[in-house]
């Protein structure tokens, strides 16, 4: 994680707090125009204008008025008092689901389903095998289902991580209907064992309505136990666009944002953690098939703020 832009941000926030308030009152005239100043770098850093005024509203609100106490200087009561925000906002719609546990616990005949969506380009294929390596990894063997049956490579794409995992893989031909493709990988793995299934679909644009009908038949033929949204770090506020478009189409279980090593802005996932009723649970943090993180909110926190003391 980088988040560079964003790190800059609330650093300059604490040390013109700490240089501009002389006393050990925290006053609003004091803060007032540096609170500004920040909703204006958050927003810059991919923060939505709606999660930065919150964030300012809430660091006004444990700020002005309150007295440093005596052990503590200014500046660590001002990072003290950010790091609660933050922390307060993400962890909002924060809740963990061990997928491990609910894999290990089913019965053969009524294996996981894991349905994964989200745009072009964002990462889902990486995104699959990187969930079948955390799988196998812990034991547990997947079926991937490739039921994006039209952009040409893509079950190609799919089919090789399978390989190189070692994971059943179940694929149709181009123009099948994706639908039918995720009922027989469920089919497969009920008839041989496997207690969990990986269905990839087409990437879609989320303003295109056709598709969307289309991942809806998959959804009901699927009764996927998750339905999962990746999304991409860069796309900044575009990707709340996207989750609030999917959740009123087929519903989002939980969310996995992806090249979080490459964003130097920092603001998606705390904007999607803010604004969005569903939570963030894993960070895909590079190109590896490890390179996959549960979302912590404590550890999101620590990297935004870290290096600011």
């Amino acid at each position: 994680m980088v988040f560079n832009r964003i790190k800059k941000a609330f650093k300059k926030f604490v040390d013109t707090v700490s240089e501009t308030v002389a006393t050990k009152e925290v006053k609003e005239e004091d803060i007032e125009p540096i609170i500004d100043e920040l909703i204006i770098s958050l927003v810059e850093s991919d923060v939505a204008l709606e999660v930065a005024e919150e964030i300012a509203n809430k660091l006004k609100k444990r700020l002005v008025g309150t007295r440093v106490p005596r052990l503590k200087d200014v500046r660590e009561y001002v990072i003290s008092a950010l790091a609660e925000t933050i922390k307060e906002i993400v962890s909002r719609n924060y809740k963990p689901i061990d997928l491990i546990v609910e894999a290990k616990t089913r019965q053969p005949s009524n294996p996981l389903r894991i349905l994964f969506f989200g745009v072009n380009g964002v990462g889902k294929t990486t995104t699959i095998a990187k969930f079948a390596y955390m799988f196998k990894k812990n034991s547990i063997t997947p079926v991937i289902a490739a039921a994006d049956t039209y952009r040409a490579g893509a079950q190609e794409q799919l089919r090789m991580h399978a390989e190189k995992l070692n994971v059943p893989f179940i694929g149709g031909r181009y123009g099948a209907d994706p639908a039918s493709v995720v009922y027989d990988a469920i089919e497969y793995a009920r008839a041989r064992g496997y207690r969990v299934v990986l269905a990839d679909t087409a990437g879609r644009m989320h303003t295109d309505r056709d598709l969307m009908e289309e991942l809806r038949k998959i959804t009901k033929v699927a009764k996927p136990d998750y339905k999962v949204l990746v999304v991409d770090a860069l796309t900044g506020n575009d990707a709340v666009d996207q989750a609030r478009f999917f959740e009123e189409a087929v519903g989002i279980d939980f969310v996995v944002l992806t090249k979080v090593d490459a964003d130097v802005k920092g603001g998606t996932a705390l904007t999607i953690a803010a604004t969005i009723d569903k939570p963030i649970l894993y960070l895909g943090v590079g190109q590896r098939y490890e390179d996959l993180e549960p979302f912590d909110p404590e550890r999101y926190v620590k990297k935004l703020l870290e290096g600011i003391s």
